[in-house]
């Protein structure tokens, strides 16, 4: 296992280096690294800061999960400005990994739903351990998918991107990585994530011009987002995402 020196990051973050590679944690285990408003900014901070000095990036996770995704106990009862901010704050999220510079691999150490899970999608790479578990519920309870997901998923899943999304679909590692949700699965997924951006990153490559080549389009990527924010919207007006995450939360307790 590999040794680092962690410091504060902001909201429930903290930081660590490897050589040139940089790692982003979101460290709250007791709340299954669930992500509040202020996260959110401090994560897109994190990204842009973090990249701005290094040759590679991870996001990773404290604990049994990478993240549980929007805390609905902090956001359920957001007015439509709050949610309005809301579904800003996981765009601007994923928008920060596309506009890196640099590689940016998740290491999908447990755990990883809806907008969390969404965030992956925008990476590189994803790494997952044997207890990786991505988890789409949105439509279950009423919400919509961002983080420029109704592009991103179809890259990687084609046409088992719409089902998978309408029945609220749990796929755990094994089928992830068939699936291309996962490129690799290791017993430790941050270690063998510095490695891979460590190669990454060596001299004379060409890394820089091929993220740039293979990525998505950014307008591509920003037209899914204002579509997935109108969406948002107009599901929020209808009342069903509130009434959703108001019966998800008493379902959960």
């Amino acid at each position: 296992m590999v040794d680092l020196d962690w410091e504060p990051a902001g909201a429930s973050l903290v930081s660590a280096r490897a050589g040139r590679v940089a790692i982003l944690r979101f460290d709250r285990p007791a709340k299954l690294n669930a992500l509040t408003p202020p996260m959110l900014s401090a994560i897109a901070a994190g990204i842009r800061a973090l990249v701005a000095d290094s040759a590679g990036l991870v996001l990773t996770g404290t604990g049994r999960a990478f993240s549980a995704g929007d805390d609905l106990d902090a956001t359920a009862d957001l007015d439509r400005g709050g949610f309005e901010a809301l579904i800003a704050g996981f765009q601007d999220m994923t928008r920060a990994v596309l506009e890196a510079e640099v590689p940016v691999v998740a290491a999908v150490n447990g755990l990883a739903v809806g907008g969390a899970a969404e965030l992956t999608l925008a990476c590189d790479a994803r790494v997952g351990s044997p207890r990786a578990d991505f988890y789409f519920p949105e439509n279950g309870i009423g919400l919509t998918i961002s983080n420029a997901s109704t592009y991103l998923l179809p890259r990687i899943l084609g046409a088992h991107a719409l089902p998978l999304i309408l029945a609220g679909g749990r796929i755990e590692a094994a089928e992830a990585l068939r699936a291309g949700l996962l490129n690799e699965i290791a017993d430790d997924p941050l270690e063998r994530t510095i490695d891979m951006l460590q190669a990454w990153a060596a001299d004379g490559r060409a890394t820089r011009w091929h993220l740039r080549l293979m990525r998505p389009e950014p307008a591509a990527v920003e037209a899914a987002m204002a579509r997935e924010t109108a969406a948002a919207m107009e599901v929020f007006d209808s009342g069903i995402a509130t009434a959703g995450a108001a019966a998800f939360r008493d379902r959960r307790s």
